[in-house]
């Protein structure tokens, strides 16, 4: 049904009208307005009508679009805390050197960006100047995620500071030789500065959305203190494309984390050309921002907008500004003053008229210099109301030009973020315009020079005052971790003596170790469980009542379970991350809690169990931020391997996270096939990840979903369990002569190897061991770090090579993967070599079928075996083809 004029009804239809009359009073009242002023008036007085109702605390739709001016009207500006004209010398040296540095290392085809910084160096400055807390003040300081393609303007910052050397600015970009600077902000690199690694782009915006909320779920569960941090992530428009840089905007609304500022720098300019060419990136920000429940600020125009303002009387600039898409806004920028005249303020009669009020310079000095994240006083004033924000995070849109200061020749030019170097010209103009006192014999040996006041200039000492009042240097990273004492042994003994004929899964043998770990009165506390929304699909549900799941409001309602024993519990100060349907979201969780013995000083045990295809292969890009940002605690694939998870086709079916996880450096991966195995694991981990002697590594366990019988733990495997590998099971001897294999399973692929064990006995009189491969992955490791050791004259056997040294017969490995993952280390084993794995896709079938289709049953294994011991002439060729006739192959 609609209405007489033909629309939809709206929402409002749909609700009593208790005074008509009054209504048809409201709406007669905004014709007239629309008659008598025309559209545009009539619709700002529906504006200032609604912002005037939101101010009062009415519950109306918020705005999702203001217009195209700033938020903060220039007489409403604070005071500036600060000497403009000295921090003015310090950022025109910054904007210097970094471009110096970029260049000079351009000779060498290192490359570097120069563009970013140059339109964000205000950004930077304001905030270092009067807002960022260091950590040497009270509390941790504050988490400063800096936009990777802006770095040369943060060590230039540092060498003004005294923190860096000028060999160390001619090293960037060139990290071999130990005394390099990394190109973006890589802490494992370069640990003293960099704390947290935002490249790849989109990481940076949700690592700092999460950060945030780990520094709330400290505070709430009385860990630490954490009311003076703030978290800060300055990120490019370009950037906010990410799918992850939008991904968890409506959980810090959600959870009202006013402790976080994003800082989009709006310079209009992506990689290739403009972010949004027919659009306005800034508008289209506000409004996704708004409408998440953010508090926005746009930071747009420099004072000397103030004045076109003023005369903008029946608002034809606003207008002419909300129309203009930013391509065209980026040519202005480029183009003569008469150009501008024509195609902008010719666009109506009215700005035709405010043009003529106008000289030539400025309109020029408007659309060439003026912009909002240019002018100190404009960030400072969008700081400073972003900090004192209550009630929901910020988001500051200031709008720069990129390249500014660096000439005709870079700024606004659409190839600007590959340009990498400038002229010996270019410099010396770039030093008129910055007004800095180098000399043209500084450029005698033709290389551009680095620029410094002296260790003991005004600059320098304002510089290093104004930090030590906000609490030491920033960005730094310090680390004051502290030894956790060992868990109490009483949890690891319960998987040491098995479970008898009870039958437990691998998965549920983890999760009863960490509950127990969780227990521990020294240590418990530290344990941070993290899962996206899968908590009952691996058992976890019991931890639901005693830890609870963390909510900054506790709970607000009667769950629908409350009278079961393990019913669903939120509280303040509860454990649990559950994180919804979101991986990337519990892998920053993840990130934030196992970072935290650096950022707070304070040490987490995070373990993050989740479908163990949905953890390498859909966050891969996050576990190599987590290496980089040098992270430690479990990660967990569960219902891991390609025939467990039966039922739910190929998209879940993982037989290559193991492939993946080989490629991080710092992951060490382990397959377990008991539970003692697990005990024994997490244990040694807990000593590598938070014992005296510390690394900076991160464990990956695969788990499993198949309940089976748990043995108790052999004597005097400890060692070969961490290694990656010993014998579980010999064979059961037969005749002298008898032919002999060694069999090497990981994970669930023991039990199948185990069957294959007696099938090979009973039917075949061949003796085969069964060998538990608890890690292809450290084998490997090892195996090339003795490699490497006969490069410098070392002579070092591989453990794998000893393990297996005499060991009769050839080797069959098999496993729940694909046959890439044990081939990994097939070129250190002595005997002949062959594998099982679960190749191709994976499909939804029962587990036995699924194991007959990829050949890795008993039976499949058995006739493979048989196989091999064939082509050595230790067995028939006849026997191959009775088997496989006999089992249905």
């Amino acid at each position: 049904m609609t209405d007489p004029v033909g629309k939809l009804p709206s929402e409002l239809d749909q609700l009593p009208d208790r005074d008509p009359e009054e209504t048809a009073e409201w709406a007669a009242s905004l014709d007239a307005v629309t008659k008598a002023a025309g559209p545009h008036r009539a619709a700002y007085l529906m504006r200032r009508s609604l912002q005037h109702a939101e101010g009062a605390g009415l519950a109306l739709p918020k705005l999702l679009e203001t217009d195209y001016v700033n938020s903060i009207p220039t007489a409403a500006e604070p005071a500036f805390d600060g000497d403009l004209e000295m921090e003015s010398r310090i950022t025109a040296w910054n904007r210097w050197n970094a471009a110096a540095m970029v260049t000079r290392g351009s000779r060498l085809g290192v490359g570097g960006h120069i563009a970013t910084f140059a339109s964000a160096a205000w950004l930077y400055e304001t905030g270092f100047n009067h807002f960022f807390r260091g950590k040497e003040g009270d509390g941790s300081g504050d988490q400063l995620y800096i936009q990777g393609h802006a770095s040369p303007g943060i060590y230039a910052r540092a060498f003004l500071d005294g923190r860096l050397s000028e060999q160390q600015l001619d090293n960037f970009r060139q990290e071999a030789g130990g005394d390099g600077l990394p190109s973006y902000p890589h802490p494992r690199r370069l640990p003293w500065l960099w704390e947290f690694p935002t490249v790849s782009m989109g990481l940076g915006p949700l690592s700092a959305i999460y950060q945030a909320r780990f520094n709330r779920y400290l505070a709430n569960r009385n860990i630490k203190d954490t009311s003076n941090s703030h978290v800060w992530a300055f990120l490019g428009d370009g950037e906010m494309d990410e799918p992850e840089s939008t991904a968890a905007l409506t959980l810090a609304a959600r959870e009202r984390l006013d402790n976080l500022t994003f800082v989009i720098n709006c310079n209009l300019q992506r990689l290739d050309g403009p972010v949004r060419a027919n659009f306005r990136v800034v508008q289209e920000l506000e409004g996704a921002f708004r409408g998440a429940g953010w508090n926005v600020i746009k930071t747009l125009w420099g004072s000397a907008w103030d004045e076109l303002f003023q005369l903008d009387t029946t608002g034809a600039l606003v207008r002419r500004l909300r129309e203009v898409p930013d391509a065209q806004f980026q040519t202005y920028a480029t183009r003569d003053v008469a150009y501008i005249r024509e195609h902008f303020f010719g666009a109506e009669p009215a700005l035709a008229e405010l043009a003529k009020l106008l000289t030539d310079a400025k309109i020029a000095e408007c659309f060439y210099n003026s912009r909002g994240g240019h002018e100190a006083r404009k960030v400072y004033a969008a700081y400073k109301a972003a900090v004192e924000h209550k009630g929901a995070p910020t988001v500051i849109l200031a709008q720069t030009v990129k390249g500014y200061t660096l000439g005709k020749g870079f700024e606004s030019k659409n190839a600007n973020h590959q340009m990498k170097k400038l002229t010996i010209d270019e410099f010396k103009g770039m030093r008129e315009l910055l007004g800095l006192p180098i000399p043209d014999s500084a450029f005698a040996d033709g290389l551009v020079p680095y620029g410094h006041p002296g260790a003991d200039s005004p600059e320098v000492r304002y510089l290093q005052e104004r930090r030590a009042a906000l609490g030491g240097p920033a960005p730094a990273r310090r680390v004051h971790a502290v030894a956790l004492p060992e868990p109490e042994e009483r949890a690891f003994k319960a998987l040491y003596k098995g479970s008898g004929k009870q039958e437990m899964a691998t998965t549920m043998a983890f999760v009863r170790l960490a509950k127990d770990l969780m227990r521990d009165k020294e240590t418990g506390k530290r344990w941070v469980p993290i899962v996206p929304d899968e908590a009952r699909t691996f058992g976890m549900e019991s931890l639901f009542p005693s830890a609870g799941i963390y909510s900054p409001l506790g709970q607000t309602y009667e769950p629908v379970d409350r009278d079961q024993l393990m019913y669903y519990k939120e509280a303040k100060d509860g454990q649990i991350l559950n994180e919804g349907i979101t991986e990337a979201g519990a892998m920053a969780d993840f990130i934030a809690a196992s970072t935290s013995y650096a950022t707070h000083g304070e040490t987490m045990i995070p373990f993050y169990i989740f479908y163990s295809m949905f953890g390498w292969q859909r966050t891969g890009d996050q576990m190599w931020q987590l290496a980089d940002q040098l992270g430690k605690g479990f990660i967990v694939g569960a219902t891991a391997g390609r025939t467990t998870l039966t039922g739910e086709g190929l998209q879940h079916a993982d037989g290559h996270s193991h492939l993946i996880a080989a490629t991080n450096p710092a992951s060490l991966n382990y397959d377990p096939a008991f539970a003692y195995e697990i005990a024994v694991i997490v244990k040694d981990g807990l000593r590598r990840m938070y014992g005296p002697d510390a690394e900076n590594v991160f464990y990956y366990l695969t788990v499993y979903n198949e309940p089976k019988p748990q043995p108790a733990m052999p004597e005097g495997v400890e060692d070969g369990i961490i290694k990656g590998l010993y014998r579980f099971k010999e064979g059961t001897p037969g005749a002298a002569d008898a032919p002999q294999i060694q069999l090497l399973a990981s994970g669930t692929a023991i039990h199948w190897a185990l069957e294959a064990q007696e099938l090979l006995a009973a039917d075949w009189g061949v003796r085969a061991d069964v060998w538990s491969a608890t890690s292809w992955g450290e084998l490997r490791r090892e195996a090339l770090e003795c490699d490497e050791a006969l490069l410098r004259g070392e002579q070092r056997v591989p453990y794998v090579t000893r393990a297996l040294e005499g060991a009769p017969g050839p080797v069959l490995a098999v496993s729940d993967w694909m046959r890439q993952v044990p081939d990994q280390i097939s070129q250190w084993v002595e005997q002949d070599w062959s594998s099982l794995g679960t190749d191709g896709f994976g499909l939804s079938d029962t587990r036995d079928a699924a194991r007959r289709h990829f050949g890795v049953d008993a039976r499949s294994i058995t006739v493979a075996a048989l196989a091999q011991l064939a082509r050595r002439g230790e067995v028939s060729a006849s026997a191959v083809k009775d088997a496989r006739e006999r089992y249905g192959l």
